[in-house]
Formats: C-alpha cells, structure tokens, sequence
C-alpha cells in the first residue's frame, strides 16, 4: 500500500491528537480500576512488559501528531523527542500516583514508571526512524 493510498485526514496532526487523547483517557480509565482478583497466571516482570507496550504506542501516537504540525521547528526531533519523552514520563509518574489511591493497586512502583519511561522514549525513537521512510505529505 502506498501513502498515497491513504485518507488525507490520516496525515492532519489533529487526528494522531485525538488519537493520543483517546490513549490517555483510557490509561486513566485502565488504572482507575481495582486489579480483578480472579486467577492468573503470574509471569514475573509482565506488568513492566504492559507497561512498557502501553508508554510505546502512547510514544508513537504524539510523535506523528507532533510530526505533522505545520511549524517546522515544533515537528523537528531532537524538539519532539523531548516533548514526548518528557511529557510521557509525567504522565506515567501522574498514573503511578493515581495508582496508589485504588483499592488492591499498589502505585508508585518506580519500576513501572521505568518501564513507562523506555517505552515512551523507544516509541519517539522508533517513530522516527519509521517517519523518515515515509516521503513528505503536504496537508490541505
């Protein structure tokens, strides 16, 4: 498939925005809720691997909507790097808090904020590598 192939909406920043605030509304959601007590089998350093996924493409979702703004100097990557990994990393330090207020969730587990951090800083790494593939799009 081409990019040419693609709805010209998926290169608006406003909609990789939205796609990121759609994340963040179900981080908060997610960790918002008791831990279930059902049983489950217990992988050691699993939730770091969630955690990591999560803060990943949470990364990958603001680094293409900041790519795609119309000001050259915002969109550039050591700027946009910054950006995520900084803001990512309040907001995973923001959900360990959260965290610690539900009942059977343990939160402030700097080991998870960790794994937030790696992952919001591959994802903004991954990105753009991944984005200088892609051949410049103008948007309307």
């Amino acid at each position: 498939m081409s990019v040419a192939s693609f709805p010209s909406s998926f290169f608006r920043s406003s909609v990789w925005f939205t796609a990121f605030a759609v994340w963040l509304m179900a981080l908060w959601f997610l960790s918002g809720r008791p831990v279930p007590e059902a049983p489950t089998v217990d992988i050691p350093g699993f939730d770091k691997v969630l955690h990591f996924t999560y803060f990943l493409i949470g990364a990958i979702l603001l680094s293409i909507a900041l790519h795609l703004r119309r000001d050259p100097r915002r969109a550039s990557f050591p700027w946009s790097l910054l950006v995520v990994t900084i803001s990512l990393a309040a907001i995973g330090a923001l959900d360990e808090w959260h965290q610690s207020w539900i009942p059977t969730r343990s939160g402030n587990d700097l080991g998870d904020w960790i794994a937030d951090v790696l992952g919001s800083l591959t994802g903004a790494l991954a990105c753009k590598v991944l984005l200088g593939y892609l051949p410049k799009h103008s948007t309307p």
